[in-house]
């Protein structure tokens, strides 16, 4: 782009999803093991902005440490005679997409949660300041963004700045995710579509709604609305509601129509509310996973700064890995905290009476919106470390989910056996055979090759009443 002549690495729309690996980069700037970052947008009076100035409080980009992860925050201060305070989610959120334009430069989720890469071959092309970041961001938002009259932005790497600095942010956050809290979707006609992460995640199609946040966190419906009408091309998008084809699970045949036609073709029925059958995609932004545990017929949840491993045994990265990329994997659900705080969580599957484990971290954040009733009764890692300490704990606590146990077991011995002649059982009669037979087991697709399958008694049962079981 001409308007990047003076910037020493390239910019444009072909460097978005490029990943750097930690051997490749430079620094990185906030990310998992740092808990100063930020990045927050503020709508100001035009005369309290210097147009085009860029601050850095703290140690410039050169002067880093080479390969350690720094606290970072970004602030980012516009102001417009028609720009109002309802559009700084979207200013914020533009700053991902603007960031990943830059060659080298690997920017990750938002808000409290960014994690940033610099490579090291763009380091040493010149890439070495805030302050070409801050021009490179400049230019953007002023092309981009018209109705964005001055802009002013500040990088600081600085410790104490950071620590007085990121309650005010989390503040702001909160603000705005408390305005829309209480609007239902059966209010509204619209929703907004978002494909930003589609560089990271081809076929993903984020449905925001009243009552179900982004995956990401950072836009509400809103701060979709607000996009929308200003850049209505943009990545941010208007979805006509269209008919209610299934108001218990949340589907909408707008909401179809704008997943199948954005994710060109490869995802074309959409449930809003629940974590089977066709679960909303998942980008790899979100900030937290639900995942079937099929050992208590519950979801567990872990967020992305989790330490460790969850209560099946499996971290963060894995769980992710299970259902990024776009991708609708049957009980598996990449999503926003702000999501759990909806009357819609997973409204289909029992909503909080079929959460059986979150970390105290997230339980804590969230503890208002859960039932009284069924609070004490969802284990953390205080309470459950792994499945057969999950067990006990929700037989001990009558978590509702046990009695889904006992109506399962009813049913399994109900269920009607195939008999066998005693000549065929003795022999271990082969009940299934197959060139490959897939199993998923713990987010993972195990494939038997040229399997033979023996058992010495078949209990049929019928699939319909199966899948419904596990809603």
């Amino acid at each position: 782009m001409s308007m990047f002549k003076d910037i020493p690495v390239e910019v444009g729309v072909i460097y978005e999803g490029e990943r750097i690996r930690r051997n490749d980069m430079q620094v990185e700037l906030g990310g998992p093991t740092v808990k100063q970052k930020f990045e927050l947008a503020k709508v100001k009076p035009l005369d309290q902005i210097e147009d085009g100035k860029v601050t850095i409080v703290g140690p410039d980009l050169k002067d880093l440490k080479e390969g350690a992860a720094h606290p970072f925050g970004i602030l980012i201060e516009a102001a417009g005679a028609t720009l109002d305070a309802g559009l700084e989610g979207v200013i914020e959120r533009r700053i991902h997409g603007y960031l990943n334009y830059i060659e080298g430069f690997m920017h990750l989720n938002q808000r409290y949660d960014i994690w940033i890469r610099i490579g090291k071959k763009s380091f040493q092309k010149g890439l070495n300041s805030f302050e070409l970041i801050g021009k490179v961001l400049y230019r953007l938002f002023k092309s981009e963004l018209s109705i964005i009259e001055k802009i002013q932005i500040t990088f600081i790497t600085d410790p104490a700045k950071l620590d007085e600095m990121l309650p005010k942010a989390m503040g702001e956050y909160e603000a705005r995710d408390a305005k829309a809290r209480g609007l239902k979707d059966s209010e509204v006609d619209t929703f907004y579509g978002c494909v930003l992460c589609q560089s990271f995640a081809p076929s993903h199609v984020c449905v925001i709604t009243p009552q179900r946040y982004s995956n990401c966190g950072a836009i509400s419906w809103f701060d979709g609305k607000a996009s929308a009408s200003i850049d209505p091309k943009g990545p941010i998008f208007a979805i006509p509601r269209g008919e209610i084809i299934n108001e218990e699970k949340g589907e909408f045949s707008g909401a179809n129509e704008a997943a199948k036609k954005h994710s060109m073709g490869e995802v074309n029925q959409v449930w809003l509310y629940t974590a089977f059958d066709h679960p909303h995609t998942s980008c790899g932004c979100f900030e937290a996973v639900a995942f079937y545990i099929p050992e208590v017929d519950g979801l567990g949840i872990v967020q992305r700064n989790f330490k460790g491993a969850a209560v099946n045994g499996l971290p963060f990265s894995t769980l992710a890995d299970s259902t990024a990329g776009g991708r609708q994997i049957d009980g598996f659900h990449g999503m926003s905290i702000e999501y759990m705080r909806s009357s819609k969580f997973f409204a289909a599957d029992g909503g909080w009476n079929r959460i059986v484990w979150v970390p105290k971290e997230v339980k804590e954040k969230v503890k208002e919106f859960i039932p009284a009733d069924i609070v004490d009764k969802i284990a953390t890692e205080e309470d459950a470390k792994n499945i057969d300490e999950l067990k006990e704990f929700l037989k001990a606590k009558d978590h509702p989910v046990v009695k889904r146990w006992d109506a399962q077991e009813e049913e399994s011995e109900e269920a009607k056996d195939v008999q066998v002649s005693e000549e065929a059982a003795g022999t271990m009669m082969p009940v299934a055979t197959a060139g490959s037979i897939p199993i998923m087991a713990g987010g993972f697709r195990i494939i038997l090759k040229d399997a033979k399958i023996y058992a010495n008694k078949v209990i049929i049962k019928s699939a319909e009443k199966d899948n419904k079981d596990k809603r």
